[in-house]
């Protein structure tokens, strides 16, 4: 999943009937601090998200199985609006468990 913002919407008259009824949303994916990263985007919206809001999205395969058991085209779907989230930077010196254990196998002797 990735955050977002929804910067606009789309409207189309003529489309694949199996996106009948779907509002479409321009997403503007954003980083933990909420600064913008890539390219906008269209996403199928399954929650009722609006313009302004955070959102969190799928891509991929995935953006499919919010609408199940219909079939719905996307390739990326709004499958969470975010009341609040909080992202705090790791120190740059501070081993996660991961990194440790890597660094544990890596400094292993055969």
């Amino acid at each position: 999943m990735q955050l977002a913002r929804v910067v606009g919407t789309v409207v189309s008259t003529n489309k694949d009937s199996r996106l009948r009824g779907r509002a479409l949303l321009v997403l503007q994916p954003v980083d933990p601090s909420r600064q913008p990263q890539g390219p906008e985007l269209v996403a199928v919206d399954s929650v009722g998200a609006g313009v302004g809001e955070e959102v969190f999205f799928v891509r991929g395969r995935e953006a499919a199985l919010p609408f199940r058991p219909d079939t719905v085209p996307t390739d990326a779907a709004v499958t969470g609006i975010c009341d609040h989230w909080q992202s705090e930077p790791l120190p740059a010196t501070a081993a996660t468990p991961a990194s440790a254990a890597r660094r544990s196998r890596r400094s292993r002797k055969p």
